[in-house]
């Protein structure tokens, strides 16, 4: 339960306010009603519900206001001489609720019924006199109460906006941490695999001006640590918000299946279903995903053969990347830093993924990602 800034629950302290709002209406009401004048039972429940009513004045305000308003009403036809307290508390929280020109018109046609009461329930001068001054101090009231409501919004409204700020600029600036690391992350890594790429290129250079026959693995190194550094320089211009080059997607995985096949894995492609217009987020993560896939079953798996499947249905992407590696259903996959990235594009599309090992062997990777169809 939520408290308040004095540990009080809002609720209770609404039924605190009301309860004192209706035991002083009602004193007010005894102490002042004259000893020949009756109103009965139904005059000082109506004192009561205009008191009561304020119970509900932070989930009702309107509704609230309008009690009290006809509440004020039968006490100036009941014959109490007493201010309507309830009515202004009731201003006060539809006004902080934002219902300003609600209660503006709702003010001002209660004081015109107010003031047509008091003159017919009290015939003669007199009563016209004490109409207007009672009409005088219920206006005054009236905007003292509109007022505070309005100071109390305009504040809360400041603090909301303050509080907003403070988490816009703590978002700003962990992106811009984010974006330092990528980028000093990418000076490191490119080093590296530059390193790597140039070991291997230099290698396929020397054994084909030799006349030897390259070695499989060593042409999918070379190729494997150009596609690393492109990916690379694509990665840190996409966080560098440039788009003069275009992030991978799905008319990119006949190329990542091929070069699985270079590397040795025998893989192979299949698509179900005529092709929509697929979004480019749902693409990028297609194309992570079975990246991941393969990359994982050539380190880890084992394995001789590997299958790709997309089936475009009608409001969806599924993938599927079954392997026949080492992988046995007693297996517990260890969830490393590349299934979690999966995991993660995979339920920021709202999506579904599932990365266990097959019944009979080997590993299988499948996601399902939504596709939202233009009416």
């Amino acid at each position: 339960m939520d408290k308040g800034r004095f540990g009080v629950p809002p609720g209770a302290r609404d039924w605190a306010i009301a309860l004192g709002v209706a035991a002083l209406l009602l004193g007010t009401g005894l102490s002042g009603q004259p000893a020949d004048t009756q109103p009965g039972l139904p005059g000082y429940a109506v004192l009561a519900a205009g008191g009561l009513a304020l119970a509900a004045r932070r989930r009702a305000p309107l509704a609230v206001l309008a009690v009290t308003g006809l509440c004020a009403v039968g006490y100036q036809i009941a014959g109490f001489d007493v201010l309507a307290v309830s009515y202004l508390v009731a201003v006060y929280g539809a006004v902080r609720a934002g219902y300003r020109a609600l209660t503006v018109a709702a003010s001002v046609t209660l004081l015109a019924v107010l003031h047509l009461t008091a003159l017919v329930f009290h015939d003669g001068p007199a009563g016209e006199a004490l109409a207007q001054a009672r009409h005088v101090l219920e206006i005054a009231w009236l905007i003292a109460a509109f007022a505070a409501g309005e100071a109390l919004r305009q504040a809360e409204r400041r603090a909301d906006e303050a509080e907003r700020t403070r988490e816009e600029t703590a978002r700003r600036r962990a992106d811009e941490e984010r974006l330092r690391i990528a980028r000093e992350l990418h000076d490191s890594l490119t080093h590296q695999i530059s390193v790597i790429k140039v070991q291997a290129e230099v290698a396929v250079h020397v054994a084909r001006r030799r006349g030897e026959q390259v070695p499989e693995p060593l042409l999918a190194i070379q190729e494997a640590g150009r596609e690393a550094a492109r990916e690379l320089r694509a990665t840190l211009e996409a966080l560098r918000d440039d788009d003069t080059a275009p992030p991978r997607g799905l008319d990119d995985i006949p190329e990542l299946v091929e070069r699985a096949g270079r590397a040795g894995l025998e893989a192979t492609l299949t698509i179900e279903g005529p092709r929509p217009d697929v979004p480019a987020a749902v693409g990028r993560t297609a194309y992570r995903i079975v990246q991941e896939a393969l990359t994982n079953v050539a380190r880890h798996a084992c394995a001789a053969t590997a299958s790709v499947r997309i089936d475009y249905r009608t409001d969806s992407l599924a993938i599927r990347i079954d392997d026949d590696g080492a992988a046995t259903p007693d297996t517990v996959p260890t969830p490393g830093l590349g299934l979690l990235g999966m995991s993660e594009r995979v339920t920021a599309l709202g999506g579904r993924l599932r990365a266990q090992p097959r019944d009979e062997r080997g590993f299988t990777v499948q996601a399902v990602l939504p596709v939202e169809r233009a009416s």
